[in-house]
């Protein structure tokens, strides 16, 4: 055993024998200056601790400083009643307070003992009840933070380890300190009945023992009983007050004067309210000024020094971050930061810049706010946030739209115009400047205000600039949906539906499919514009056909056909007809007698002479159908949609490719015109 335990387990046994054993008086006169100091110490060190599980140690001591206490205690009383003297600090103690006056040494002797036992000990016991039921009551819901944070991967098993023994220490130092703190309550009635002992049975040994007068016997031991509770309770206040600090003391990133000087001073110029408040107090009361008046110009005077060292510690802290902001950039690990690459751009040049500036009247924050929420009901697809900045390399009036970091559209705004569209005939009377409409391409003219009314009555479709731009931008990200949808994406939108499916999801992943299949299919129903908020049905389809089959192509087929009704709703556009093109058959057997196989899937291996003719047969249907005001349909059968869709996609990307699967038997499909080679 070291001598450090040695010493602890001697001094142990010491304080049990103190109980029993008559002490020396020089000797008891140390062990009491060592209780002040010790108390003393116990109460620096928690105003100096940061966490209470700094001080952990404190229950455990708060018992033995206790024991040692009531062991002093009783020695003294033993001293008292045998020998009418208990040493030098006892009797220096008594003379000190009573000054020769022995009720006004019971009168402040008893109020310490009413400040003790009434006010912080009682307080600091109901605080420690209180925070070790809090602390208990919140253990279940941070061991879940925990959990949650470690399936995330906020944090590692070490992490969570750390986190968990330190909640478990939390809850068992709060427990201890509720039992702990009966203690000090024990001990403030304990002092009470010694107190009572020593004066009513000192005062009868003494005439009785020792020989003592009345007078003599009452004064003799008056001092000595006062002294004795001063002795015992200044360092049990001591502790009491360690006590309350220890329970009391929230969170905090410093210790109590730190906490004390930060937040107590936070708001230097209440300080002067404060002093005119102190100044006011004097001029108007019998107080007098002079008494008054030096005290509000301290106060002033501290709070105009406290503003000043503000202000100086907030231009150190800002001057504290630009270094800071200077020496990332010219550090190596600066260049990480550039390889973020944003899902969505919006760039314009200096003359567009009314257009996002709210002061100036522009409202395209909030387009593309109902832009995300448009997506989001039309496609099921959390389009990410849209970064918006202005480009001095474009020009004035031109903007570029980027996906990851590609630019992927441009075009070009004059603001104190609109765009106009022509009905299908022109009106001379209406002049502009030529331009192309940049989501559709259809030829368009910039006109101004006084054009406006006539256009409009004219027939002309009138859009303005904001319009303009919102309308490109929804264009493009419905054309782009699957390049925006990655595994992350799908992990999200899979967690939102295992909150009201929990079953579902759970079968499905990662048991049949992956995260990565998953997303595959979305992907590939997003390229078609096919939307995919109606996820329970996709992921029904998945479980029902993921055991089969992971090939993506034949998965989007067969969830293609469980949305049946949402695609044919789509198309038909609440009709009762649907006009289409379809494949003739000796396109079908083409196609499908030109499907291989290979061990990563089915692919079409189509000669160019054969792929070109069916570009030239399926491009006179459409346009014959675009002519007649019809939206272009091809409809073909369920083996070869996804083959003659790879096809399509390459020149037409707008024309949809249906399967008679994919349709409602109740809608009526109408053919006008076939495709055969």
């Amino acid at each position: 055993m070291k001598a450090r335990d040695l010493s602890i387990l001697v001094g142990i046994i010491g304080i049990v024998l103190m109980m029993v054993i008559p002490i020396p008086t020089p000797l008891l006169d140390v062990l009491l200056i060592v209780n002040i100091s010790a108390a003393l110490m116990i109460l620096l060190i928690s105003m100096n601790t940061q966490d209470a599980l700094q001080f952990s140690i404190f229950p455990a001591l708060l018992l033995i400083t206790t024991l040692f206490r009531l062991a002093l205690n009783i020695s003294t009383t033993r001293n008292i009643l045998a020998h009418a003297h208990a040493g030098k600090v006892v009797g220096t103690f008594g003379n000190w307070v009573a000054g020769g006056q022995i009720a006004i040494g019971f009168v402040v002797f008893l109020i310490l003992v009413v400040v003790q036992f009434i006010v912080i000990t009682k307080g600091s016991e109901r605080v420690a009840e209180v925070a070790a039921r809090f602390t208990l009551d919140a253990m279940p819901g941070k061991q879940m933070s925990i959990d949650a944070d470690l399936n995330a991967g906020l944090i590692n098993e070490q992490g969570a380890k750390e986190r968990r023994q330190k909640i478990e220490r939390e809850a068992d130092f709060y427990g201890s300190m509720d039992g702990a703190s009966k203690f000090v309550k024990g001990d403030a009635i304990a002092s009470i009945i010694i107190l009572f002992i020593n004066l009513i049975g000192g005062f009868v040994i003494g005439m009785a023992v020792h020989g003592m007068g009345f007078s003599d016997s009452l004064n003799t031991f008056s001092v000595l009983t006062i002294g004795d509770g001063l002795v015992s309770q200044i360092p049990a206040l001591l502790i009491s007050t360690a006590t309350g600090l220890i329970v009391t003391r929230a969170a905090s990133d410093g210790n109590l004067a730190q906490d004390v000087t930060s937040q107590l001073f936070r708001y230097p110029k209440l300080l002067y309210i404060v002093a005119g408040t102190v100044g006011l107090l004097g001029i108007a009361t019998p107080i007098g000024p002079l008494a008054t008046l030096p005290f509000a110009a301290v106060i002033a005077f501290a709070g105009y020094r406290m503003q000043q060292n503000l202000a100086k510690r907030q231009q150190a802290e800002e001057q504290m971050v630009e270094e800071q902001e200077i020496e990332e950039v010219r550090s190596p690990e600066s260049v990480i930061s550039l390889l973020q690459v944003d899902p969505i751009e919006f760039e314009f040049g200096y003359g567009l810049i009314p257009l996002a500036d709210t002061q100036q009247g522009g409202d395209l924050l909030d387009r593309i706010i109902m832009i995300r929420r448009q997506c989001a009901l039309e496609l099921g697809l959390v389009v990410p946030v849209i970064r918006i900045r202005d480009n001095i390399q474009l020009k004035p009036n031109e903007y570029v739209i980027k996906i990851k970091g590609n630019t992927v559209a441009r075009g070009e705004l004059l603001l104190n115009h609109y765009l106009a569209m022509s009905p299908g005939f022109d009106d001379e009377g209406i002049v502009g400047i030529e331009t192309t409409e940049p989501a559709f391409g259809l030829p368009a003219i910039w006109i101004d205000e006084a054009m406006k009314e006539r256009a409009e009555l004219t027939g002309y479709t009138v859009v303005d600039p904001p319009s303009v731009v919102a309308t490109h931008l929804t264009e493009l990200i419905k054309r782009h949906a699957h390049e925006l949808i990655g595994r992350q994406e799908t992990k999200a939108l899979i967690d939102n539906v295992r909150e009201a499916f929990p079953a579902l999801v759970d079968e499905l992943i990662p048991s049949i499919l992956n995260v990565g299949d998953v997303q595959k299919v979305l992907a590939k129903l997003l390229r078609e514009k096919i939307s995919i908020r109606d996820m329970v049905t996709i992921f029904e389809s998945l479980a029902d056909h993921g055991p089969f089959t992971k090939d993506p192509d034949i998965l989007t087929e067969y969830v293609r056909q469980a949305l049946s009704r949402q695609i044919t709703l789509q198309y038909s556009h609440q009709g009762d007809t649907l006009r289409v093109i379809t494949v003739g058959p000796s396109l079908e057997k083409k196609i499908a007698e030109s499907v291989q196989s290979s061990d990563q899937g089915s692919y079409l291996a189509l000669d160019p002479v054969s792929t070109q003719t069916i570009y030239q047969k399926l491009n006179e249907q459409v346009n014959r159908q675009i002519q007649s005001g019809n939206q272009p349909i091809v409809l073909a059968s369920p083996t070869i949609r996804m083959y003659l869709r790879q096809i399509v996609e390459r020149t037409m990307q707008d024309v949809p490719v249906l399967s008679y699967s994919e349709l409602e038997p109740s809608i009526e499909v109408q053919s006008m015109g076939v495709v055969n080679l």
